[in-house]
């Protein structure tokens, strides 16, 4: 797991990977609008608004990573964490209406109504897409990139705003070379059937990676737990603990990128006072919030019977940050 302290930098080599992301979707998406309307192109069009919907879920994300580093006030006492889950949830959403239906309204489209056979102007949208190619791959290149810097793809994508630039910028190398390939067919055969395929492809393909990236920014918004690693290694410590005699239940759950809430109800050892009490929840959270960086939010329920036989001891203790 990385430090909380870790988290500043990463921001920034992310803001700057979005950014890069951001420009090439921008240039991009204008070259693709002019060809595919001078060549009437159902595909290229497809193109284009796939590359609109990346270029302003990439705004979306900048402002994801602005917000979810506000510090926690009376209103949100937990933080802005999940404003990042939030902005991704927009991102997801982006793509699949302004993207994925799009692109399949425009493959229905080209084949109710045909297309022209006047193919003057496909070839210079053949070199627009090999240039959005060479710039989508290197975007791609710069965010894989990043992923191993933090830690490969089980640490670097679980950052929402990383793992939604690596799905786009994957999903639009794909998407080109699908628009190539079918626009290169249309020109062999003449059928723009084949066209109108790719078309519906890059809509089906947008649509799939839009729910996968839309399905996993809900489970982050209603509260999922922190990884099974993670609260293995809480419960272990707990366990260990010679005041603890029972770990009735654990509650995790993410509030941020790098934060966490950490709950857990306790049955101690009889005979313990209500001074002996205090420092042993004070212990344990200090001890987990050393070997569990994120939980910043820590609170320990002491349960009925151990409070009974703790003469007095208050039923629960809660603490910000287990520093």
């Amino acid at each position: 797991m990385s430090s909380n302290t870790d988290t500043p930098k990463s921001d920034r080599r992310t803001r700057i990977t979005v950014i890069v992301a951001l420009v090439a979707n921008l240039v991009i998406a204008v070259a693709k609008a002019v060809g595919g309307l001078l060549a009437h192109s159902p595909a290229l069009l497809s193109e284009a608004a796939h590359s609109v919907a990346d270029s302003l879920n990439e705004v979306f994300l900048l402002a994801a990573l602005r917000r979810s580093r506000r510090p926690a006030d009376a209103r949100h006492p937990f933080g802005y964490g999940k404003e990042r889950f939030f902005w991704s949830l927009l991102a997801a959403v982006g793509i699949f209406v302004m993207g994925g239906c799009f692109s399949v309204y425009q493959g229905v489209e080209a084949l109710r109504g045909g297309s022209e056979e006047s193919f003057g102007g496909y070839v210079a949208g053949m070199i627009v897409l090999g240039v959005a190619f060479l710039a989508e791959g290197v975007s791609l290149v710069r965010a894989l990139h990043q992923v191993r810097k933090q830690g490969g793809l089980a640490d670097g994508m679980r950052d929402p705003a990383l793992r939604t630039v690596v799905a786009e910028d994957g999903t639009a190398v794909v998407g080109v070379t699908l628009a190539f390939a079918g626009m290169a067919l249309h020109m062999a055969t003449g059928q723009v059937v084949w066209e109108a395929s790719a078309s519906m492809a890059i809509g089906a393909l947008l649509v799939f990676v839009a729910y996968r990236l839309g399905r996993e920014a809900r489970d982050q918004l209603i509260g999922e737990a922190a990884d099974p690693e993670a609260a293995a290694r809480i419960c272990a410590l707990l366990e260990a603990q010679p005041e603890i005699d029972s770990v009735e239940a654990l509650f995790t759950m993410k509030t941020g990128l790098e934060s966490a809430l950490v709950a857990a109800r306790i049955d101690l050892v009889p005979g313990l006072d209500s001074e002996r009490v205090e420092e042993v929840a004070v212990r344990i959270k200090r001890s987990i919030g050393h070997t569990i960086p994120e939980a910043d939010q820590i609170f320990l329920d002491i349960t009925e019977r151990s409070a009974r036989e703790a003469q007095g001891s208050p039923a629960a203790t809660g603490e910000r940050g287990g520093a």
